[in-house]
Order: C-alpha cells, then structure tokens, then sequence
C-alpha cells in the first residue's frame, strides 16, 4: 500500500494495516539509532571528538579538539589550586571571585568546577559508556598531577570539609573572654573521623584558680558561634541600627541603594552563608568588639560603627551574582 494511499481505519482490514505501518515505522526508528549508537562508539574508540559542550581548553577546528594555549593553562592552574586547597567549595568560592568563567561565559560554579576536574578529556582520552579510549587530541593534564586530583577526590567529602574546617580561622578567636577576664582559645579534639571544636578558657589550660566564678569555662564552639550571629542578626535588624546604618551609607562615597543596603540586613542570613570561613571570621571581627561568658549567659558587645561598612561588603557578592 503506497504511504500516500488513504485507507479505512474505522474497519479492522484498515486497523491491521495501520498497525503494519506503524511497526515497521518503529523498526525503522530502531535500526536507525543502534546504527548511529554504533558509529558513535566506534567512532569513540578511535579518540574521536563526536561533538557536545567543546571543554574548556580546546576549540574545535576540522572537527577536532585543538588546544587553546591561554585556556589551558587555566585549566592546569585549576587543578593545582585544588592540590593546594584540596577543596572544591573553597576552590570555586576563590575563582568566582576572581572573575573566572568556563566556555559558555558564566562564573565557574563548584558543580562545573566537579565536572572540570573528572573530565578524562584532560588526560587525552575519549570516554564511552564508561571506557576510556586514547583520544586524538593532546593532553592538558599530565598524570602526575590528574592522580593527585583524584586522590583527594576519592576521600570522603566529609574528611575534606573537616580539613577546610581545620585550616579554617575560629570565628570567635580574640573576641571571646571568661567571666574571670581570660581569654577563651579555640581547641579541637578528634573522634574517629569528626572534628569536635570547643573554647577552652585560658584558666583551664593554665590550672589557674577562678575563685567563686560560676560561668562555663569550656563551650561548644558551634553553639557559641551561633549564638553570636544570632544576636548580630537581630541588632542588624532594630530600627535604630537600620537608621543608622541608612545615614551612614548617604554620606559615604559607596554606591548602594538603600533597597540594597535594607535587603542586605534583612537578608543577612542568605549573605552570610555566601561568604568564606575566613571572611565570616573578619567579618565578625569588624562587628564585636568583645563577647564575656557569664553564668547568665552570653554578653555581645557590638562595634556600631562599622556596621554600615560591612553592609557594603556584604551586598558585593550579591552583585556579582546578579551580574551573571
């Protein structure tokens, strides 16, 4: 029956046919994908480049991957800084700032910058399905220090953020004393593979006597940690710190608006968690000048006058997100 004959499929002769069609339609569909998944693969094992996302690195030209100098000396100081820090967040949260973006354009992120390090690509091979073949185009990365990358991969994404914590400033050091006056120091101790940080009061560590104090003399430091933000989340939000902090802004040179600089208090939370350990620490530095141990509790005292300062640091990284 010829494609363009019209036939009758209200009868079960036309139903039949229409079926036929159908099928060998289907076939047809089928046949054709496992030919293209074939030369796909075959094409694969020969090193072939058979198209996608062009990596960056290397351009096409003639259908071919070809090395673009400047991006892949990019590509190799990526991977060295992630040997130095030995973590992606870290490492993403540090490009970002510097204005690194991948092929398409847009700021490196740390699920690209994941996909960057596991890309056999740079080794010079083509993957299928999971096999990796030798690939036509050249090596970016040679395996001495793919090895090295994958070896810190291969720890448990946990013990990696316990290290960066590890290596990671107290958020509280300098700021925090005992009811006695002592300086509380952080410490850390180690069970299995979690990290435990606490600050310990300096009478503890040194034996001294404290008298009749009655306050903790050792804190979680998580807890304490949080208890700080808290309380500078809620003086960031009083009326007459959004006052002040509005006045402030009108006669600096900044060029924040005040929805901004209202968004940024209100918003703190979500700032906040933008920002690096060590920037959450000097942040806070510029905020408290002193937190005292009670047995009644904790006593913040807040440096006000540098609010309206850290607010304009706080709204950069905003800014840079929306300019993606």
């Amino acid at each position: 029956m010829s494609v363009t004959q019209s036939f009758n499929t209200t009868t079960s002769m036309g139903r039949l046919t229409l079926n036929i069609l159908l099928s060998f339609a289907q076939f047809e569909r089928e046949v054709t994908a496992e030919r293209i998944r074939d030369k796909v693969a075959a094409s694969r094992k020969k090193g072939m480049w058979m198209g996608g996302y062009v990596p960056l690195g290397y351009d096409v030209v003639d259908r071919k991957l070809i090395v673009n100098e400047t991006e892949a000396a990019q590509v190799r100081r990526i991977f060295e800084r992630f040997v130095e820090l030995g973590s992606a967040t870290v490492l993403a949260r540090k490009l970002r700032r510097e204005g690194a973006r991948n092929k398409q354009g847009t700021l490196i992120d740390k699920g690209y910058l994941y996909r960057l390090l596991k890309n056999s690509v740079y080794r010079g091979e083509a993957v299928h399905k999971g096999t990796a073949y030798p690939g036509e185009h050249d090596a970016i990365i040679d395996e001495a220090l793919w090895d090295r990358v994958h070896a810190i991969l291969q720890e448990s994404p946990r013990k990696r953020a316990n290290n960066t914590r590890a290596q990671t400033p107290a958020l509280l050091k300098g700021l925090i004393f005992s009811e006695t006056g002592a300086a509380m120091t952080p410490t850390t101790t180690k069970k299995g593979t979690k990290l435990y940080r606490y600050y310990v009061s300096m009478d503890v560590i040194r034996n001294r006597d404290t008298g009749d104090a009655t306050a903790p003399t050792r804190l979680a430091a998580g807890m304490v940690e949080d208890a700080v933000v808290t309380e500078i989340r809620r003086i960031l939000q009083t009326p007459e710190v959004v006052t002040q902090v509005l006045s402030a802004l009108k006669t600096s040179t900044a060029d924040i608006s005040e929805a901004d600089a209202l968004g940024a208090l209100h918003e703190f939370d979500t700032l906040w968690a933008q920002l690096f350990p060590a920037e959450q620490a000097r942040i806070v530095q510029l905020l408290v000048r002193r937190i005292t141990v009670t047995a009644a509790g904790l006593e913040v005292d807040i440096r006000r006058e540098g609010i309206a300062g850290v607010i304009r640091e706080m709204v950069a990284p905003r800014e840079m997100e929306a300019a993606e």
